[in-house]
């Protein structure tokens, strides 16, 4: 498949919408144009590198965003910044999902979700719903420009991101009216003159803006627009109501979000629950705090969070018997034991990589011209001994 086209379908399996504000997820690195071989991966590592230059893959799919930080410079001096020059120089792409397939219907926290529910009856609801709390997914972005630059100004801002609907580009709803100013000895008005008032005939122009792209649109905004002083506005918007089937379309449904709610019908103990995430994540043991009170046999876990990989900010968020994440802090963890909530803790990628088996199975099915591969050199920095 060529490049744009796999990333389309990429995309419209795990909408890069429904990340986190602060990360960094999409395209890291643009290779070659047609892929027929991708390797997926949590992080990617030299060796894991390596393996994919050896597979003679044209995409790596790395959970983990490997540029998260901003780079200054791209130098051998550091491993971070050799693992893109490489990627760069044997023409591999690199793409990263992270908190969107965490966030996704069926995606990494549905699958953990599964597996503490072993079979038994429970309500699921994320813990962060998309859209809240941590922003709307998608932002209607009203800006008043001058007859003359709106085409301009339109199509710099589509090209940044906005006015995407479903297959159609450059979308707007366009409306004709008037704005007035006046402005002071300080300013340098592109149209009339300091001090006087002014009134000039402009548009107001409605684009849809993801929320992982606002930034970069605005800034085209301010940039493009002919006023040293452009007048716009920001809405959140709710997300569209969507259907889930949670074998192939991941997207587009009400249960999107961070973290995932378990309620159980009946209550269950923290050894059954140890002993299911064991099994299914295919480890040695656990690290368990059990709050304060409470024996691993007894049938004390009427709720639970979960959340892949270090989950820890999302506990001040629900109110559970026992929270299931990767990785939390100290102090976190023997605050929530103190104050009646159970801890389970499997190491933070112990709560990712298993998944790697159910995305190549949804990869495959939206594009099956592309040989999905698993890593094999992808690995926990560190062993249970």
């Amino acid at each position: 498949m060529k490049l744009p086209q796999l990333l389309e379908q990429i995309r419209s399996l795990v909408p890069e919408s429904l990340a986190e504000p602060w990360d960094q997820v999409g395209l890291h690195v643009e290779g070659k144009a047609n892929v027929t071989r991708a390797l997926l991966c949590i992080d990617l590592t030299m060796p894991v590198l390596e393996e994919a230059i050896e597979k003679k893959v044209e995409l790596v799919v790395a959970y983990h965003p490997p540029i998260f930080s901003p780079l200054t410079r791209l130098t051998s001096a550091d491993v971070k910044q050799s693992i893109v020059l490489k990627a760069a120089e044997k023409g591999i792409s690199v793409y990263s999902p992270h908190t969107a397939l965490d966030a996704v219907v069926g995606g990494v926290n549905d699958f953990l979700t599964e597996v503490a529910m072993g079979g038994d009856d429970a309500e699921v609801e994320p813990i962060k719903v998309a859209g809240t709390k941590g922003g709307a997914t998608k932002v209607k972005l009203v800006m008043f420009v001058p007859m003359d630059a709106a085409d301009r100004l339109r199509d710099a801002m589509a090209k940044a991101g906005a006015g995407q609907i479903g297959n159609y580009g450059c979308c707007s709803f366009n409306a004709p009216g008037f704005g007035t100013f006046k402005g002071s000895a300080k300013t340098n008005p592109t149209v009339g003159k300091v001090g006087r008032f002014e009134r000039v005939d402009e548009l107001r122009m409605e684009m849809l803006v993801p929320s992982d792209r606002l930034v970069a649109v605005v800034e085209v905004l301010r940039t493009h627009h002919p006023y040293e002083e452009p007048a716009f506005d920001l809405y959140p918007l709710l997300e569209e109501p969507g259907v889930m089937d949670s074998e192939t379309k991941l997207s587009g449904s009400e249960g999107d979000g961070q973290g995932r709610l378990v309620r159980f019908v009946k209550p269950v103990s923290l050894k059954v629950l140890t002993e299911r995430f064991k099994k299914a994540l295919g480890l040695k043991c656990l690290e368990v705090a059990p709050a304060e009170g409470v024996a691993m046999g007894q049938k004390s876990v009427r709720t639970l969070g979960i959340c892949a990989g270090a989950g820890g900010s999302l506990l001040s968020d629900c109110n559970v018997d026992a929270f299931f994440t990767g990785e939390m802090r100290h102090h976190d963890t023997l605050a929530a034991v103190s104050e009646g909530t159970s801890i389970l803790l499997a190491g933070h990628t112990r709560t990712e990589r298993p998944y790697l088996k159910t995305y190549r199975k949804n990869l495959r099915k939206v594009a099956d011209g592309v040989d999905w591969v698993i890593s094999k050199k992808d690995r926990s920095p560190g062993e249970f001994l």
